[in-house]
């Protein structure tokens, strides 16, 4: 799908404010309230518009604890891989899992209470997973930037 500039300022305006009325948006755009409809039914319909989402401040619901683990496999057979994308999924405090290239096979950002917390989770959850050979974590100290805009 191809995206005029009027698409293009309309994912952004959405991006930075889903719960805009089409008419705030038709004001912002220079268009009616119809076309505006149409044009975001349009994004819908063709899932470049996936879902709409609240983003909740993780500080306010005791959930300020982030790291980042490195999941390396035993082994890298199909099989392996499988199971283990299917079992994490399954995990609460995994926000997102990414299979990567290097060292490890996987990193994943995962979001709990505090180091207590994240030790059971270690414990009783993720290497509860078979096949994981070795893991590695980070935690931050500080979030510098985080977006769910992507950039048109």
């Amino acid at each position: 799908m191809t995206f005029d500039a009027i698409d293009q300022k309309l994912l952004q305006l959405l991006q930075n404010d889903s719960k805009q009325t089409n008419k705030e948006l038709s004001n912002a755009l220079n268009l009616s309230v119809t076309a505006v409809f149409e044009r975001i039914k349009k994004l819908e319909n063709n899932g470049v518009i996936n879902k709409y989402v609240a983003l909740v401040k993780k500080e306010k619901v005791d959930k300020s604890f982030v790291a980042f683990c490195h999941i390396k496999l035993s082994q890298h057979i199909q099989e392996y891989v499988v199971q283990f994308e299917k079992e994490v999924t399954n995990l609460t405090e995994v926000l997102e899992c990414h299979h990567i290239s290097g060292d490890y096979d996987y990193i994943l950002k995962v979001v709990v209470k505090d180091m207590e917390a994240f030790r059971e989770f270690m414990v009783e959850k993720l290497t509860n997973i078979n096949h994981i050979g070795s893991t590695h974590s980070m935690f931050v100290i500080s979030e510098v930037k985080s977006t769910t805009a992507i950039p048109i």
